[in-house]
């Protein structure tokens, strides 16, 4: 069981998830950063100035010059939701990638199965665990109002995938 988990985590490092990590991080912080500006620029820019000179084109430019404001804005809003759920989304993928590549240097998928096995049945809550760290833990850290594991259902704010389905697919 041991031996799975530590191929589990230098899987991990095998397959560059910290790297590809990071350039996912940039590219959204890079997104955000986009949204920002682009909402900064019509909100404040020269817009207004240029339409009371007489220079702005018309009603056709303060339509158009709206519309891309309220792009901007949906921009501004939803760039980091669907960027915060790509991240997970990728997450999700690479533990299972992490848990086949695991079983192959091992080559005996049992051991890891056995371990998350015991997880779920031996699982403590972690008082430590915040958003932030989620990632760093091999299984969901976390517990509903009720005390029920999250692992029983998947949920797309979830950084690990149902610990079940991973135990079905190393078995498998």
């Amino acid at each position: 069981e041991l031996e799975g988990v530590l191929a589990h985590e230098m899987s991990h490092i095998k397959n560059y998830d910290i790297r590809l990590m990071s350039m996912v991080v940039v590219l959204v912080g890079l997104v955000v950063i986009f949204s920002e500006i682009l909402f900064r620029m019509f909100l404040f820019g020269g817009g207004g100035r240029r339409r009371s000179e007489g220079g702005g084109g018309g009603e056709g430019a303060g339509i158009v010059y709206l519309a891309l404001m309220v792009i901007g804005l949906l921009f501004l809003i939803l760039s980091p939701i669907i960027a915060q759920l790509l991240q997970l989304a990728i997450s999700r993928r690479r533990e299972y990638l992490a848990d086949a590549n695991g079983a192959m240097l091992t080559r005996y998928p049992e051991g890891l199965a056995s371990a998350l096995e015991k997880l779920t049945t031996q699982a403590r809550p972690f008082p430590r665990a915040s958003k932030a760290t989620a990632h760093l833990f091999i299984v969901q850290p976390f517990r509903r109002e009720g005390g029920e594991r999250i692992h029983r259902r998947s949920s797309i704010w979830d950084t690990h995938p149902p610990i079940e389905e991973r135990i079905r697919r190393l078995r498998a």
